[in-house]
């Protein structure tokens, strides 16, 4: 803040003057058009001609921004994924069932060769019985027809020697080169020591922290358009405060060039001169002030995320007046209950306490059922494409008991419980941190307050010093120094009492963004 507490007897005051008044009224190019936009070339007059123009309120902003700025979207993609991933993780707890079909077909039938060997007959005797034969005889023999004759035969021992039989070797088909193979495969865990839980803790965990996320980035959102919005405003206002400055200022030249040609002659030529270099100085100021105003409005319309080409005029011509009434107990404990950043933490509690509960399955059995049916088409009826292996199903019940791993699970659950240790301190890191950036912005809005009162009696001072001394320079009371100080000074008190109310709003849009929710029920706007 610039004080001026003597009067300007020297150019190099007068100077000074100027460059303050310069900053006071030119502050907001920055602040307003934030980090993200460069200083650019640009039409101090509309930015360009392919420029569009929108007038919109607050509340439609904020709408706009929801639907079209690009943050917005990745942060609920991020959600979706962490839902999928969730779901992923439910999927452990039904059975798997798969179907697979296949057609082959092989260059020539598969084949098994028997290899070449002797039977061996063991020496042994045959008892043949007391019968009666039928003997044959041929035609001929005993006549013309065939005739049979009985032959009644004893009973009697017959004795054979050991022999050995040679088998030559065999190529015996197995199937046709053509098969085709379908199956039907399940499997179901039964039992798994938790670590089906474990994983699905772990991405319901994933799933809190990206809600988390997306909702600090629509508080982002809205902190951003509002500080936008009302920065475009204080350009606009200041663009007023600047055009109205160098109007009474052309009206007070006007008047020192009356007084200096027509007066008394204590209005001298270089009070005019001094008089002129001081509004066409304030002119080109001016000047930078339409230029900030467009780049707001520009500005503003980026993070709503219209196009670069388009500008939103704020509906709103006065920066609010709101006093903030909030008990700063009461602010840091619904911190604790809706700001994202703590939502998150407690939700990465969640997802590493699930990676424990993991990790510790390491050391339980796993107990799981499987079944397969299966068919085989294939046209060769010998071999092994028999009937039997054609069709057929098989179910099986496994159990697998870890014994020794080398100690690798015990690792990994001291690893998961170090991390979630962790974390732990590190919330309370947050805590502490929460409540001291809202400690900080509290006692910021109170000093806000107190300088927005300040600067309004300043600024009514103002307005009633330069009035009479506009009235006592026309009747040649004061000097013409003095005069254009009195005009100056009202400009800077009116540039630190928007400055000042602008401050008010965007440390109030700065609490919300902190605390997490709206603070309209602490609010009294007055």
């Amino acid at each position: 803040m610039i004080v001026i507490t003597n009067m300007i007897t020297s150019p190099i005051r007068r100077a000074q003057l100027r460059a303050a008044l310069l900053v006071s009224l030119g502050f907001s190019s920055l602040q307003l058009c934030g980090s993200a936009f460069a200083a650019e070339d640009a039409s101090p007059v509309t930015g360009g001609s392919a420029e569009t123009l929108t007038a919109m309120p607050l509340a439609d902003c904020i709408d706009a921004a929801m639907r079209q700025n690009r943050k917005r979207p990745a942060s609920q993609f991020a959600v979706a994924i962490a839902e999928a991933q969730h779901r992923q993780a439910l999927s452990g707890y039904w059975p798997h069932v798969t179907l697979k079909a296949a057609y082959t077909r092989m260059d020539e039938a598969p084949n098994f060769i028997f290899p070449a060997g002797y039977m061996g007959v063991p020496p042994q005797a045959i008892n043949v019985p007391e019968g009666t034969a039928i003997i044959n005889v041929p035609a001929g023999v005993f006549g013309p027809t065939a005739m049979q004759l009985p032959v009644i035969t004893p009973a009697q021992t017959i004795t054979t020697s050991g022999q050995l039989f040679p088998i030559p070797a065999q190529d015996i088909k197995l199937m046709d080169p053509e098969s085709l193979y379908a199956s039907v495969n399940a499997t179901w865990l039964l039992f798994d020591g938790g670590m089906r839980k474990g994983y699905r803790e772990q991405a319901a965990g994933l799933v809190a922290m990206m809600k988390a996320d997306a909702r600090r980035t629509d508080l982002e959102i809205t902190d951003t358009v509002k500080r936008y919005y009302y920065g475009a405003v204080l350009a606009q206002r200041l663009h007023e405060v600047g055009n109205d400055t160098l109007a009474r200022m052309e009206a007070t030249l006007s008047l020192t060039e009356s007084l200096y040609k027509e007066g008394s002659g204590r209005v001298q030529k270089i009070d005019y001169l001094d008089n002129k270099i001081m509004v066409e100085s304030l002119r080109a100021m001016v000047f930078s002030l339409q230029k900030n105003e467009a780049m707001a409005r520009a500005a503003l319309a980026n993070a709503i995320g219209l196009p670069w080409h388009a500008s939103i005029r704020p509906a709103d011509r006065e920066l609010p007046a709101a006093q903030f009434v909030g008990d700063i107990s009461s602010l840091v404990g619904s911190a604790y209950q809706f700001s994202p950043d703590w939502a998150t933490v407690e939700a990465g509690l969640r997802s590493l306490e699930g990676s424990v509960t993991t990790a510790r399955s390491g050391h339980a059995p796993k107990l799981a059922l499987t079944g397969e049916l299966h068919r085989w088409r294939n046209n060769y009826e010998s071999g092994t494409a028999t009937a039997t292996n054609k069709s057929g199903y098989t179910v099986a019940l496994g159990f697998e008991i870890p014994i020794f791993d080398g100690f690798l699970t015990r690792h990994k659950v001291a690893e998961a419980r170090a991390r979630v240790a962790k974390l732990k301190e590190e919330q309370f890191l947050l805590k502490d941190g929460i409540g001291l950036q809202i400690k900080d912005v509290f006692l910021g809005l109170h000093a806000a307050q107190q300088s927005q009162q300040a600067t309004l009696a300043a600024l009514e001072a103002s307005q009633e010093n330069r009035d009479l001394t506009t009235r006592a320079y026309q009747n040649e009371l004061v000097e013409t120094e003095k005069m254009v100080r009195a005009q100056l000074v009202e400009a800077l008190m009116s540039a630190q009492h928007l400055k000042a109310r602008y401050d008010l709003v965007v440390l109030q849009s700065r609490l919300a963004l902190l605390v997490g929710t709206d603070l309209a029920a602490r609010l009294d706007a007055r």
